[in-house]
């Protein structure tokens, strides 16, 4: 992922890649297919009470169905009706297979001898194929019982038509077989069919189907005893019937046994007990033609895929949040220590702590690569000559075009020199005043960034330690109007005062930021400068320290203020280049990981933090985006609700603590609710395009970030 050498003022303008947000949308789509259809599986509708619904009006129901037998056919316009014949009884069973009950049941009628008719559920039937398969296997008839146990006689047609059809689709992708009967859940006998069940009937008429209903239904599902049931079962007289039962939706415990005893009773009476379609003389099942087979295998596999998605980005969800979680005790965790640590280190010693450390008293030489900064460069400079502490400032204009140097110049302030040179970019306008640079530490600070009185002499106290090559001064938002400001602000102040201290106690800093960065002269040499192999040459110069053995710090009351981008346009560029050049950093350094020393904590903690925190999980958020809706819709909404507030809860209070430990005031914490639907979904989408770039091999060019000139000379103390 190396790139050829780029200048000042070019955009970031990847080659026409545009193909990856195609396949982005396309994957989100897919999993939002998944989603929709396992909360329509499994959610929408639900097996349990088998109750026929109340009320509805039967006017346009036939007499001959109102007062006709229990098996329904209609097809071609034409209304017939039919029962079992005297002495016959078709042996019934609804809302099944359940894991539990319906082997019993099996059991049962194989130790009577005999045959049932089983109307399953669609959903049950692809989590418990194997039931389905036994039923066959014995001889025993499959019906249609919808696809989620939907009360058709309520839902619009293009649900009664789903529904039917989807059921037909599970059992023919599993069994080879195709069914010809149909029962509507919730349905019971003839005279209790109203106008919508009619028209789900003759709907499913059309399609090759005959409805069966019953004539007694035994009501085991209220669970009123096995004695109740059996009464419930036992004929009146020698005229066929069609007997309900239930072989899922709740505790079947009473059926079974309730079945076991009927059975002996009706074999006793005399009564033939069958299937349905041996009971009326027809052939319930057929062979599903190969069409009918590929198509019900294509269904029943297109569900199991997304029960597999579904059930993966459940269990990646739970870790997400556990790494979420853990992440939030670490950096509060951390940040503590690395608070107590700079107390110690800035406090005369007592027993028990070590003793404060010698005071760095030496000039140092601070570097302004410059490109177009005429908007800002005065204030900058003014504001590092103003320190307090000895300075040399060398301002190196990268070929301008907008008279940068000529106001740098005008300035007149000692101790400042303007170095003028052919536009090169930035990591050769750092070399070349680095090449000039008259003192063995090192500021490197951009053109767009104000520093206080103070900044210098605190950032670079952590050299008293002879290990420390490098040292991250903490970089401050100064344009935080308006909600894309105070965002940014937000983000600046989490990650400086929380991940940095974490990063600095871990020994792995991955990035001194270009805004605000000490470094020793020697360590830079001897890593070959500023490199340009990427576009986040501060961080690879960072990475290349840790792997030369040194260590880097983070000094958080050395400030720096830096204007923010103003647009999300801006935003994205920004970040799209920062994104993408830690990528190429992580990669170009990614042998730290099997090395020792200060480069193995590089390799195996920095880059590991980057590659979860801001690489992985990022790309993981738009699922969970989505998911979110799901839950909504079909889930429980006031839990996601819950689980949102806690996730935004824990956002709260490391931000809170961070604007603590910086000693900002809370106000912009109000935004936190607003950033997780904007600001949020912005730079998840900044992190894919950046990995989908680099993994394309598609070089990004240089960009600059537009200057608004809103910066001033900041007092000693501009905080709260």
């Amino acid at each position: 992922m190396s790139l050829p050498r780029r200048k000042h003022g070019q955009d970031v303008v990847p080659a026409r890649v545009t193909a990856h947000w195609v396949v982005m949308t396309a994957v989100l789509i897919a999993i939002g297919v998944a989603l929709t259809v396992q909360g329509y599986l499994h959610h929408l509708a639900g097996i349990g009470n088998d109750s026929v619904p109340a009320g509805g009006s039967a006017s346009a129901v036939p007499d001959a169905v109102t007062h006709g037998g229990p098996l329904v056919d209609s097809r071609g316009g034409t209304v017939r009706t039919v029962g079992p014949p005297d002495r016959t009884l078709a042996l019934t069973f609804d809302d099944g297979p359940d894991p539990e009950w319906t082997p019993k049941i099996l059991d049962v009628l194989e130790t009577h001898h005999v045959h049932a008719t089983f109307f399953v559920v669609g959903s049950a039937v692809l989590d418990h194929p194997e039931l389905v398969e036994r039923m066959i296997a014995d001889g025993d008839e499959v019906g249609v019982h919808t696809l989620t146990h939907a009360d058709l006689g309520s839902a619009p047609a293009w649900r009664q038509q789903l529904e039917v059809q989807g059921d037909q689709e599970v059992i023919a992708g599993i069994t080879g077989r195709a069914a010809t009967l149909m029962r509507p859940p919730y349905s019971s006998e003839n005279d209790a069919v109203t106008n919508g069940t009619w028209t789900a009937m003759q709907a499913a008429a059309n399609q090759g189907y005959l409805t069966v209903l019953t004539t007694k239904d035994s009501e085991d599902w209220q669970r009123p005893g096995v004695a109740t049931i059996e009464k419930n079962l036992t004929p009146s007289g020698p005229q066929g019937q069609v007997l309900l039962m239930h072989d899922g939706g709740g505790d079947r415990e009473q059926s079974v046994a309730a079945l076991d005893a009927s059975l002996t009773s009706f074999a006793g009476q005399g009564f033939r007990v069958t299937t349905v379609g041996e009971a009326v003389g027809i052939a319930s099942m057929r062979d599903a033609t190969m069409a009918e087979q590929l198509s019900g295998a294509a269904f029943v596999w297109g569900l199991r895929l997304s029960d597999w998605v579904v059930t993966a980005i459940s269990w990646a969800l739970v870790v997400a949040g556990v790494v979420t979680f853990i992440r939030a005790v670490l950096v509060t965790g951390f940040a503590a220590r690395h608070r107590r640590a700079a107390r110690r280190a800035q406090t005369p010693g007592r027993r028990g702590t070590a003793p404060i450390r010698p005071e760095v008293t030496e000039p140092v030489t601070v570097i302004v690569p410059a490109y177009n900064e005429s908007a800002g460069i005065e204030a900058a400079v003014r504001s590092i000559a103003a320190s307090n502490h000895p300075v040399e400032i060398i301002v190196v204009d990268d070929g301008s075009t907008d008279g940068t140097a000529d106001l740098a110049e005008a300035l007149g302030l000692p101790n400042v020199r303007v170095v003028r040179k052919e536009n090169g970019g930035k990591p050769s306008a750092l070399n070349a005043g680095l090449g000039l640079a008259s003192h063995e530490i090192v500021v490197m600070v951009d053109g767009d960034t104000v520093f206080e009185p103070d900044t210098v002499r605190a950032l670079i106290q952590p050299f008293a330690d002879p290990r420390i090559g490098a040292i991250s001064g903490n970089t401050k938002i100064a344009t935080r109007g308006g909600l894309l400001g105070a965002w940014q602000h937000v983000e600046y102040v989490v990650g400086f005062n929380l991940d940095r201290r974490l990063f600095d106690i871990a020994e792995c800093m991955p990035t001194v930021p270009g805004a605000i960065g000490a470094f020793r002269r020697d360590a830079l040499l001897r890593v070959g400068g500023v490199s340009d192999d990427t576009l986040a040459e501060d961080t690879d110069l960072t990475m290349s320290l840790c792997r030369d053995g040194w260590r880097v710090v983070y000094q958080d009351n050395a400030r720096a203020w830096t204007e923010a981008p103003a647009s999300l346009g801006a935003l994205w560029k920004q970040r799209y280049r920062w994104c993408y050049g830690t990528l190429q950093a992580m990669w170009k350094h990614r042998g730290a990981v099997f090395q020792g020393g200060q480069a193995g904590k590089l390799g195996r903690r920095g880059l590991g933090y980057l590659l979860v925190l801001q690489v992985l999980l990022p790309l993981f958020a738009p699922i969970v985006d989505v998911f979110a809706i799901y839950g909504l819709i079909f889930l429980d909404p006031v839990r996601i609700a819950l689980l949102w507030l806690a996730f935004l809860l824990v956002q709260f209070l490391m931000a809170a603590y961070a604007f603590r430990l910086d000693k900002e005031r809370f106000g912009p914490l109000w935004t936190l609710p607003l950033q997780q639907f904007v600001y949020r979904q912005l730079m998840y989408l900044v992190v894919i395009q950046s990995v989908v770039t680099a993994l394309a091999g598609v070089h990004l060019r240089w960009h600059r970030m537009e200057r608004y000139g809103s910066l001033r000379v900041p007092p000693p103390q501009t905080q709260r």
